[in-house]
């Protein structure tokens, strides 16, 4: 069994009860008996509880920054948010078009969470969420399913079906297999990148930091916050990029 840390502790004394049972009911359906958690007084793992804790900052973020909304005279707080909303608005503009603006939200939101996510090791006494495979599948997943959703939603059912199906219909059967294999493919290669990444940051720093204890960790810290920007970054950019393909018009 992992190290429970702190904030996993409080999260399993306060909803370990509720938490089993809905994981032991769900796992009462076929081909889920996986689900059902192995130590029933600690179901909550540190990398959900990390993510949980994650949430709470945006939520709570949130609220303040609504608080303290103003024209007049914004804060360091809103002005940070406002310099990331327009780079995502710049991201979409060049990756997506104009009419991307619809998708900032997510892309936006998905690069929050998973930058506080990865930033979120490097505070003593947590974890790096996103080095559990677990983490970035999920994220992959809404982006698998937003970008289908949308070239449905864009081009309608048929009209999507033809989309995947390709200009010829003499190889459209074909066309559509390695169309639909190539949207699990990104889904994979996002899950893969960043949980590749983010494990290295996480375990290089322990490996190298045991070996020489002056110095090296400091290297690595700085290593992991470079590395957590940029693979936001690539969670941002690749999704529009998918966006822009799942719903741009042929010509």
């Amino acid at each position: 069994m992992e190290h429970e840390l702190w904030f996993t502790a409080l999260l399993n004394r306060l909803f370990a009860h509720g938490v089993t049972a809905l994981l032991v009911m769900i796992s009462s359906l076929p081909g889920l008996a996986f689900v059902r958690p192995a130590d029933p007084i600690h179901p909550i793992p540190n990398y959900f509880a990390g993510e949980v804790l994650v949430f709470l900052v945006i939520v709570i973020g949130a609220i303040i920054l609504r608080a303290r909304l103003s024209v007049e005279n914004p804060g360091k707080l809103q002005m940070a948010v406002e310099t990331f909303l327009q780079f995502n608005h710049n991201l979409v503009d060049e990756v997506i078009g104009h009419d991307g603006r619809p998708y900032v939200a997510l892309i936006g939101t998905l690069g929050l969470f998973i930058l506080l996510c990865n930033l979120e090791g490097l505070i003593p006494t947590l974890m790096t969420p996103t080095s559990v495979v677990y983490v970035p599948l999920g994220c992959a997943t809404v982006v698998f399913l937003h970008c289908n959703y949308h070239g449905f939603r864009v081009k309608g059912f048929f009209g999507y079906l033809r989309h995947l199906s390709g200009p010829m219909v003499w190889i459209a059967p074909l066309f559509f297999f390695i169309e639909v294999f190539s949207d699990f493919l990104r889904m994979l290669s996002l899950t893969a990148r960043l949980w590749a990444n983010m494990l290295a940051g996480v375990t290089l720093p322990d490996v190298f930091g045991s070996l020489v204890p002056i110095g090296v960790p400091s290297v690595f810290m700085l290593l992991h916050l470079v590395e957590s920007f940029l693979q936001a970054y690539v969670f941002m950019i690749l999704p529009a990029l998918y966006v822009s393909l799942a719903t741009s018009e042929e010509h």
